[in-house]
């Protein structure tokens, strides 16, 4: 799923090209994409892109009195439509402009989760936004250390809540707690006052990093070509200590993490009952069988 630093590199893409130019028309492609009924998806129509905004994880298509937010989900999205076809291949959304032609929002696979909602006014507190936590590059080691405290959860997990920051996703998860040398399992009611500043720091430096990386690119990049240090590299050798590269596999997501690094060599269970530090379950005892 795009990150902080993917949605705001194709932000700044999408102002660069539109800024200004009059929305002609807009067409629902797909009936699930649109989350909202008032104000109309065509509201917009006649009035000029001011910009293209961010917040979290969702683009926010500034029109003035009204914004279209677009969440991209794991396999959409927004990018120019030339062709302009009447039932384009995984299509939700269509935005025609005036001088910029059109663009689609596209979504791969079949769970059609990414959307449009249409905002009127102050967007923020409205939905999808309402109750998203502070960006998360704006984040201090002191408001982490306050989140720590309000929030008990494994480290790991609490990165990714977006009511409590927004733009992490699995990805950046991993790579902050491998900056960070911290387990990706450490609670975080344990974090102490350096644990929280190194994990504040290398929030900083891996948005930073992943930022420069993605404005160099023409288009929003896929999860395989972003560079990381641990994430997606499952057997590798770490790129701080040369140990291997582990992961902890869950039905959605993979955390990956060096043990040497982080866990002082411990292993953590491939399974999500398993508690940390146990390389295996211990084998289930049979029972005796009588001897007759």
């Amino acid at each position: 799923m795009p990150e902080l630093p993917e949605v705001r590199a194709h932000a700044e893409r999408m102002t660069a090209a539109l800024a200004d130019d009059v929305l002609d028309g807009v067409t629902l492609l797909g009936f699930s994409s649109l989350k909202t009924f008032d104000p109309p998806p065509d509201a917009a129509v006649g009035s000029a892109l001011q910009r293209v905004g961010t917040r979290g994880k969702h683009l926010l298509l500034d029109f003035g009195d009204t914004t279209h937010a677009v969440h991209l989900m794991q396999g959409g999205r927004l990018r120019p439509d030339p062709k302009e076809a009447k039932k384009p291949r995984g299509g939700l959304f269509r935005w025609t402009f005036a001088d910029g032609g059109s663009w689609l929002l596209t979504e791969a696979g079949t769970e059609r989760k990414a959307g449009v909602w249409v905002l009127r006014g102050k967007v923020e507190g409205q939905p999808p936004l309402d109750g998203l936590g502070p960006e998360a590059d704006t984040v201090d080691a002191e408001q982490l250390a306050a989140m720590f405290a309000a929030h008990s959860a494994r480290v790991h997990t609490m990165l990714r809540d977006q009511r409590v920051l927004a733009g992490i996703g699995r990805m950046l998860a991993n790579e902050i707690c491998h900056r960070a040398k911290v387990s990706p399992f450490a609670q975080t009611s344990s974090m102490g006052a350096e644990d929280t500043e190194r994990i504040a720091a290398a929030m900083h430096d891996a948005i930073e990093e992943a930022l420069a990386v993605e404005r160099e690119r023409d288009d929003m990049s896929s999860s395989a070509d972003r560079p990381s240090r641990v994430h997606n590299h499952t057997g590798e050798p770490c790129p701080e200590c040369g140990d291997e590269v582990r992961a902890v596999e869950y039905k959605a997501y993979t955390v990956n993490y060096c043990a040497t690094c982080q866990t002082d060599g411990k292993v953590l269970a491939d399974n999500a009952m398993s508690k940390f530090g146990v390389r295996d379950a211990p084998p289930k005892k049979r029972p005796k069988r009588s001897r007759r």
